[in-house]
């Protein structure tokens, strides 16, 4: 793909639509509890203000299905913005394509910032609709879009409003999200490493398949290890198991051994009768766990190894927690992953919203290479496929 970025194109004196992701948590009083993926755009709008550029901003926030939502509202992304970049930042209501939003629109100054209310309140959005793209067009001179982790849906704000726009370009957050993955993918420094985890096996196969194609090795934890470790004919006891993808487990391990790649699975789990923080639990081989047990958590030994294997690496992602660390007594092993990555002098890409958690819990995120703002996005890429929204810059 050949894509242009921000500090590529003219900027000066235009009317600038940036499509930036806002969906940010609020609580009860609709306040703002996490603002990093407003912050996270701060680069790119202030580069647009820059170049005197009047800058009209896109998001969504949350599922309203096509309807409005008074909790769903953008209101007070807009005054949080406004905080961050110290200036005013308007915010705009009307109805897309009305009188009165083009009016305003119109009158916008060269320095000034607005934002539209939720884009998924129109129910052409998500149905990536021409004729709603080409309404956005409408305000446009340059389209930037910096919203990655609405970079695997096509929608109208990110795919179809590309049609009807002449100059189109990624914002530095988008960049950053294409470099960091053609580092770690495309070119990167050896050994490559990925450390896959979660639940399922079903959530995360094709990404699995993909990396067998790309990587030296592949640590797997979390619950769909007990998958693969079932392939081989161990007991998991009652520990998470899709049974309907037993032989699709053996088929990888034995790719895997084909091309020479080396998996990693745990040898030792911490184990506890039922899904609860304060269930007594004990460590056990992986190999051998008790029929009435679950495995929650990696054991102290899978932790020394999987640890071992990350230091052995020049570039290392990582996607999907090594157990249930939402609760907190088994949380060692996303933990320890987190910090063997923080020490590591490897490039490290963090992606998974559940990954992102931990290394923020761990107080080391300013330690790692890059993090990724997008779940099913970062999942996709590393699936190998084309995001809508890359491919709808591809000019």
């Amino acid at each position: 793909m050949t894509i242009k970025y921000i500090d590529q194109i003219d900027l000066k004196s235009k009317r600038i639509f940036v499509r930036v992701d806002f969906n940010v948590p609020y609580d009860a009083d609709m306040n703002i509890t996490d603002d990093t993926r407003i912050t996270a755009t701060l680069p790119t709008i202030k580069c647009c203000l820059e170049n005197s550029g009047k800058v009209i901003l896109v998001s969504h926030l949350g599922r309203p299905k096509g309807k409005e939502v008074p909790s769903m509202s953008l209101e007070p992304a807009a005054k949080c913005l406004a905080k961050h970049l110290a200036k005013e930042v308007k915010f705009f209501a009307d109805p897309i394509g009305s009188d009165a939003l083009k009016e305003k629109l119109d009158a916008l100054q060269e320095g000034d910032v607005c934002l539209l209310e939720n884009i998924r309140f129109y129910p052409e959005e998500e149905k990536n609709d021409d004729g709603f793209g080409e309404k956005l067009a409408q305000y446009a001179d340059v389209y930037i879009n910096d919203a990655f982790a609405t970079a695997h849906r096509g929608h109208s704000s990110n795919d179809a409003i590309t049609k009807f726009v002449p100059v189109c370009a990624a914002g530095f957050l988008l960049k950053d999200e294409i470099e960091y993955f053609k580092k770690a993918m495309t070119d990167p420094k050896r050994p490559l490493g990925a450390v896959i985890g979660g639940a399922k096996v079903s959530s995360k196969l094709d990404a699995l398949k993909n990396m067998l194609t790309k990587v030296d090795f592949l640590i797997i934890g979390g619950g769909m290890a007990f998958t693969f470790l079932k392939s081989q004919g161990f007991n998991v006891g009652t520990s998470l198991l899709e049974a309907d993808l037993l032989d699709t487990a053996k088929e990888i391990l034995n790719s895997a051994k084909e091309k020479n790649i080396e998996i990693l699975l745990p040898v030792d789990v911490t184990c506890a009768q039922k899904f609860e923080n304060d269930s007594p639990s004990t460590i056990v081989k992986a190999t051998e766990i008790p029929e009435d047990q679950m495995g929650l958590d990696i054991g102290p030994e899978t932790i020394k190894l999987f640890s071992e294997k990350v230091k052995s690496a020049n570039t290392i992602i990582w996607n999907g927690p090594m157990g249930a660390f939402e609760m907190s007594n088994f949380a060692k092993g996303t933990n320890a992953i987190a910090d063997i990555l923080a020490q590591s002098n490897c490039l490290s890409i963090v992606g998974g919203g559940d990954s992102v958690t931990a290394v923020n819990q761990a107080g080391v995120a300013d330690k790692i290479s890059y993090i990724s703002t997008g779940g099913g996005a970062f999942l996709e890429l590393i699936e190998g496929k084309i995001l809508p929204g890359f491919a709808a810059l591809d000019k």
